[in-house]
């Protein structure tokens, strides 16, 4: 059992595995072409949508959303894939960004389990969330992007602007590893 890591083509999905790795979560990268039937023959404990630089190279990453029943993070375009999925919209920023910003955690529980109110982050702002699906709720907001977190009402389905897997997130490792706390706790079918 492990974490897949649904590869769109964005620079730092190889960074996902690795961090996963150094934290001790076994994990496997693989690419959004992957058939749904070899993704569940992998018995994902969940699964990460990773960042890409366009909607247009998606792969099958929607099929996943509606097929596969583990818990999900989605990040940066993963993040913006699920808002789509589940009815809400994506637009390009007002003003790009590719910085470390500071974000407000709304929500201490989760996949903020342990960290603070704020929390540093390397987060791009060329696309974001603007409306968010009827079905979640914000969990992380910033001066920059009104949707920074999200996570579904009722599911284990969460969604982040930023990255976790690089430095410029210092505590990204702990956001990884409350992923992965929720994963061993979701009940098996």
């Amino acid at each position: 059992m492990s974490i897949v890591i649904i590869n769109n083509f964005g620079q730092y999905n190889h960074r996902i595995s690795r961090t996963l790795s150094y934290l001790g979560i076994e994990n496997k990268l693989i690419s959004n072409s992957t058939s749904l039937e070899d993704i569940k023959k992998l018995n994902p404990e969940g699964i990460i949508l990773g960042g890409g630089p366009s909607i247009e190279r998606i792969g099958n990453c929607k099929e996943i959303l509606g097929n596969i029943n583990v818990p999900i993070l989605g990040i940066c375009l993963g993040h913006q894939l699920i808002a789509d999925y589940f009815g809400g919209e994506t637009k390009s920023a007002d003003v790009e960004s590719y910085a470390q910003i500071e974000i407000n955690i709304l929500k201490n529980t989760g996949l903020f389990e342990g960290i603070d109110d704020t929390l540093k982050v390397w987060a791009s702002h060329k696309d974001e969330v603007v409306t968010l699906p009827e079905s979640f709720e914000v969990i992380a907001d910033s001066d920059k992007c009104s949707i920074e977190a999200m996570k579904h009402k009722d599911k284990e389905i969460y969604g982040i602007q930023f990255h976790p897997e690089v430095q410029h997130t210092p505590r990204g490792g702990e956001i990884f590893e409350n992923f992965y706390r929720i994963c061993k706790e979701y009940p098996k079918n």
